[in-house]
């Protein structure tokens, strides 16, 4: 039996790419083919349809599927975690300039961010950021940062959905104003000389649950040989001497098409945040690995939290029972087990 399994094409999909592509999953007897996705919503779709057999998912897109308040209610089982962390936020060179913080801890950031979208929006032209998907943690990171400037994120800007590996350019041609996205797309748009990173998610979200591997519930019984060779990838990609090897496998065309030297520093931490090589180290910017692996239902907990903060959700105890019930401890331990 051959299984499909779909991501979008970023730094974080590593382990389900390394799992396949080094051999993980044949010494499992597994045949797999690695569907790349333009965007969330169709990876998402064709999850729900059956035309994956499970996926690289946004961990509150998996949670809003299985509750049916995005696409259509899908029944699913996350029996791993694939990261932590990843993300950051972006804002066009003009607007940084325009917002000149006197220092660039995250607090003078953010002020000097929600005074310039303060300005803006007086004037009748508010911001436009732009988010990889309503139910992201990238949407509830760019709520983070914008409250601790003291900024009303829905009042004073505009919020669009953009797929990932689109971001950047959408940021170049000025169609946004600024952005969050997982690795590498901050980095491209700071390589490219359009894009100053204002801000690491993890500053904002440290250890923020961020992608899972999602399987229907169907399939879950029989997931073990999956998780256990995701999860061996997984530990792979965190070992730092491997760093190299993945950075070359994940800019491999079929995947990012970029330069290695550009992942790999992504992999490592050691960020460049503006066009004249300004570099910030950030040890957790990107988790794989242990750290990451265990699928607890205290996640789900959190992501509540932030769907009710953004108004997505009215948090109630049937509603965080189900959302909690699409992890499963249970299946990673028992895929360990064997």
């Amino acid at each position: 039996m051959r299984l499909a399994l779909g991501y979008v094409p970023l730094i974080d999909a590593a382990a389900l790419l390394v799992a396949v592509q080094c051999g993980f999953t044949a010494a499992e007897g597994l045949s797999v083919d690695l569907v790349r996705e333009p965007s969330w919503a169709t990876l998402r779709d064709k999850l729900a349809l059956g035309h994956l057999d499970g996926a690289h998912m946004l961990a509150p897109l998996a949670i809003a599927s299985a509750l049916g308040i995005s696409g259509p209610e899908t029944d699913l089982a996350i029996p791993l975690g694939l990261s932590l962390n990843g993300n950051a936020v972006t804002l066009a060179r003009p607007l940084w300039a325009a917002m000149a913080p006197e220092a660039d801890d995250l607090d003078t950031v953010a002020r000097a961010f929600a005074r310039v979208a303060t300005a803006r929006a007086g004037q009748g032209r508010p911001l436009t950021l732009g988010t990889v998907h309503p139910f992201s943690s990238h949407t509830y990171q760019l709520r983070l940062f914008a409250a601790r400037g003291g900024l009303d994120l829905d009042a004073m800007t505009r919020l669009v959905v953009i797929p990932p590996p689109w971001i950047a350019e959408a940021l170049r041609t000025e169609q946004v104003d600024g952005f969050c996205v997982g690795a590498p797309w901050n980095s491209v748009a700071v390589t490219e000389g359009y894009g100053r990173i204002a801000a690491f998610g993890c500053e904002l979200a440290p250890d923020c649950p961020e992608k899972v591997l999602a399987l229907p519930a169907y399939a879950a019984p029989g997931s073990a040989p999956l998780v256990r060779a995701v999860r061996r990838a997984g530990l792979w990609c965190a070992a730092p001497e491997n760093h190299r090897e993945l950075a070359s496998l994940l800019a491999h065309p079929d995947h990012l098409g970029l330069d290695p030297a550009l992942v790999r520093r992504a992999l490592e931490g050691t960020v460049v945040v503006a066009p004249d090589g300004t570099a910030r180290r950030a040890e957790r910017f990107v988790v794989f690995g242990a750290q990451a692996e265990r699928p607890e239902p205290a996640r789900a907990d959190w992501l509540l939290d932030r769907m009710g903060e953004a108004g997505q959700i009215v948090p109630t105890p049937a509603l965080a029972a189900r959302a909690r019930a699409i992890y499963r401890p249970d299946l990673y331990e028992a895929a360990l087990a064997d």
